[in-house]
This record gives C-alpha cells, sequence and structure tokens, in this order.
C-alpha cells in the first residue's frame, strides 16, 4: 500500500463517488465539502462519477447545489454517461429498449439513441426505480429473441440513509436467471469508464484516483485500469473486507475529510 501523503502528491485528479462516499442521503458526509477545498487549494482536480444512473447529471448538479455545492456539468459524470458514449461508438443507429427511470430516458433521447418499446437491436439495464413487471418481462423477452444485453453498472445495492435498496446489479441477476444470458456491464469498474474520464479531463491514468467506498467498483475502477484506487471507510466496505478481497487499495483513509487534512499539509 502507497504512503498516504505519496499517494495525494501523485494524484492530479480524484475522481470521486457519491453515495455512501461524499453524501448520504440528503446530508453531505463530515468533512466532504472542506476536501473539495483542499483539492482546489493544492491545485488539483476533482470529478464526481457515481454508477447511479437513476438520475441525470443535471440533478445530481442540483442536489449538490442544494447541498450547497454548486459543480459544473463538466464535474459529474454517471454510468449513464459512458453507456451512452459506448452506445454511439459501437453501435450507433441500434435500436434500444430501456429500462430506466424517465431521466435516464430523457438522457438516451437528447443523446439521439433510438429507443423502441418493440423488437430492439440491444436491451440496456439501468438502476430503474420505477421497475414494473412488465419492463423485466419485456427485457428478457427481447434478450431471448438475440437482443444484446448491456447494462449501466453492476451495483448489487444502493445505500440510502435507511439501509440498502436493490440496484441494478440485482435486477440483472433476475433477467440472467431467466435467460441464460449474462450482461455487458458498463460504468465503474470498466475500462469504458476510465477512457471516458481520461479523454475527457485530459489526464493520464497514472495520474487519476478512483475513490469511494466499494472494492468492487470504485477502487477496481482504479486497480484493474491503471490508475490509483483509494478506500473509504464511509459505506459499504469495512476494514476487515481488504483481507480477503482480490482488490488491493494504494490506500485507505476514513473519510474525504482525512484526505483534506492531509492534503491541506502539503
Amino acid at each position: 500500500m502507497t504512503d498516504k501523503i505519496e499517494l495525494l502528491q501523485d494524484t492530479r485528479l480524484f475522481v470521486l463517488d457519491m453515495d455512501g462516499t461524499f453524501y448520504l442521503g440528503d446530508r453531505i458526509l463530515p468533512g466532504a465539502a472542506d476536501f473539495l477545498k483542499a483539492v482546489k487549494a493544492a491545485g488539483k482536480d476533482y470529478l464526481f462519477f457515481t454508477n447511479n444512473s437513476s438520475r441525470s447529471p443535471r440533478d445530481y448538479m442540483a442536489k449538490l447545489a442544494g447541498m450547497g455545492c454548486p459543480i459544473t456539468r463538466d464535474q459529474i459524470m454517471t454510468s449513464g454517461d459512458v453507456t451512452i458514449r459506448y452506445l454511439q461508438t459501437h453501435y450507433p443507429d441500434k435500436t434500444v429498449y430501456l429500462v430506466g427511470t424517465p431521466p435516464l430516458v430523457e438522457s438516451f433521447a437528447q443523446a439521439g439513441i433510438p429507443l423502441v418499446e418493440k423488437d430492439p437491436d440491444i436491451v440496456v439495464i439501468g438502476f430503474d426505480t420505477t421497475l414494473t413487471y412488465q419492463k423485466l418481462s419485456n427485457a428478457c423477452t427481447f434478450i431471448r429473441q438475440g437482443a444484446l444485453f448491456l447494462a449501466t453498472h453492476l451495483d448489487i445495492n444502493c445505500p440510502t440513509e435507511t439501509g440498502f435498496i436493490p440496484d441494478c446489479g440485482s435486477f440483472c441477476a433476475a433477467i440472467s436467471l431467466s435467460t441464460g444470458k449474462q450482461p455487458k456491464y458498463l460504468g465503474k469498474p470498466f475500462a469504458e469508464t476510465v477512457e471516458m474520464v481520461l479523454d475527457k479531463t485530459g489526464y493520464s491514468a497514472h495520474e487519476v484516483a478512483f475513490v469511494g467506498d466499494r472494492l468492487y467498483t470504485d477502487v477496481a475502477t482504479g486497480v484493474k485500469n491503471g490508475a490509483k484506487g483509494i478506500l473509504l471507510l464511509t459505506g459499504e466496505t469495512h476494514i476487515d473486507d481488504v483481507a480477503d478481497s482480490d482488490v488491493q487499495p494504494h490506500g485507505i483513509f476514513a473519510s474525504l475529510g482525512e484526505m483534506g487534512q492531509l492534503l491541506g499539509t502539503l
């Protein structure tokens, strides 16, 4: 594991998870806002990236602004953004059946993704908090008929202030059990996410640290793709989980607050 101070010194861009890392519910976690100030004071940059595709980037911007943390559009990225970019790059003009919330549907439509309700070339599963049995059944039928099976991200559960709720990976598990087909997942921790971050920011992978509370998404994004992976103990992962994980973080911090305090000493 890299020395904490050295790790912070070598990082030029911090890619921050949101749920369980920067905030929980409608509450910014202690020290998180001060971390952003410390990043700027140190002449470094930050970018928010969430696997949660149930909201649009504009929704997240409004949420953060409401918490007293205004950001610009180029400081927020979601797994929905990565999925749109993937479709535009690899499957232009292919039709898509999207299982997602109205904000995700709107984002796809605005990006020119051709959305259909029958006979799609591709089925995309997002974190759909408006999921119905009909949507689930349609997705399974289309996948059995040969549609490509994609998912915005693999998170099994989403953290809330009252516990965990089923996320995209849980929906995909049900579809896979029904159809016998496995999806291609996008978002964290996959290479498509890192490629988009690097393309949008101009940084090199070794200058970037992915920061979050989950080993298998946040930390793995950095560790598996030539960047850095930093684990925070403010959410899903406990320190005891690290020893048994095949994903070993470059650094472990109690919170963004601790990172900010150390950044302030550089």
